[in-house]
């Protein structure tokens, strides 16, 4: 579609989240978030890969869901901190699937510790899937994409923590933190193969035991957020999907907040 305003292309509204034919590769899959996101983006018509650390963490419930709804997806097993293990992973997903064209970077771990306790292994962990994972998927996939020649969409799950610090998770802000530059240098390096690289940034989002896991927190969280209530997972993937689709074509570089308004509140 073209416009007398604009001449460069406009897909049609009704193509603007049409992901059929796309095929999207989502670590920390298994449940949570990366769940939501991995059915968000079948929904949308993309075929899924759907990665787990384990076979403790096995995905098979993300992929029975989105099958018994017709669409199409597999499960891998995959450490995102195993360098070894992430290109022949994101090969297997190709070869399965037929081609790559979405990474989404979901895998993550949030312990909470003091600063002054916390331990060189606490740090290690938290950095290495948090981080580390991000960069090996990202440079693995962004080599598909540039052997395909088609150009491709990298979205990193971080948090609003790596823009705004909470109490005993310091090493969890700095690795989301790291998710977030990260994102913005691999936008500048890989615009050149058409290759976008964005970022969403949750606040504190809704599980099924998080109230009785952290009722002060929730207590919290509601008392200063504008819209009122936690994020819901789908908030994240929809965000992951509009990032990823064609309505997010000419977006890469960029954080997407997704908070209800948490930060624009005042902490003075």
């Amino acid at each position: 579609m073209e416009t007398s305003e604009n001449p460069l292309p406009v897909p049609p509204v009704d193509r603007l989240l049409d992901l059929r034919g796309s095929v999207a590769f989502i670590t920390g899959a298994s449940r949570g978030i990366g769940a939501v996101i991995a059915e968000r983006l079948a929904e949308a018509g993309a075929a899924v890969a759907v990665a787990a650390r384990s076979a403790d963490e096995a995905p098979g419930g993300t992929v029975a869901r989105i099958r018994d709804r017709g669409g199409v997806a597999m499960a891998v097993t995959l450490d995102v901190a195993d360098e070894a293990r992430v290109g022949p992973a994101l090969d297997a997903a190709v070869a399965a699937l037929g081609r790559l064209d979405i990474l989404v970077n979901c895998a993550g771990i949030q312990p909470t510790r003091p600063l002054l306790e916390q331990t060189a292994a606490d740090w290690d962990a938290v950095l290495a899937t948090n981080l580390r994972g991000v960069v090996l998927c990202t440079r693995a996939a962004a080599r598909v994409f540039v052997a395909q020649a088609s150009g491709g969409a990298v979205v990193n799950v971080a948090s609003i923590e790596g823009l705004q610090p909470a109490w005993d998770h310091g090493h969890y802000a700095a690795s989301k933190a790291g998710v977030v530059m990260y994102s913005r240098a691999a936008a500048l390096e890989l615009g050149r193969y058409r290759i976008r690289v964005n970022a969403v940034s949750p606040g504190l989002t809704w599980s099924p035991d998080l109230e009785r896991a952290w009722p002060d927190g929730v207590r919290r969280w509601l008392a200063h957020v504008p819209l009122g209530r936690l994020v819901g997972p789908g908030d994240v993937a929809d965000a992951v999907l509009f990032l990823a689709s064609p309505m997010g074509r000419f977006v890469s570089g960029a954080n997407l907040v997704v908070d209800g308004g948490v930060l624009a509140h005042p902490t003075w």
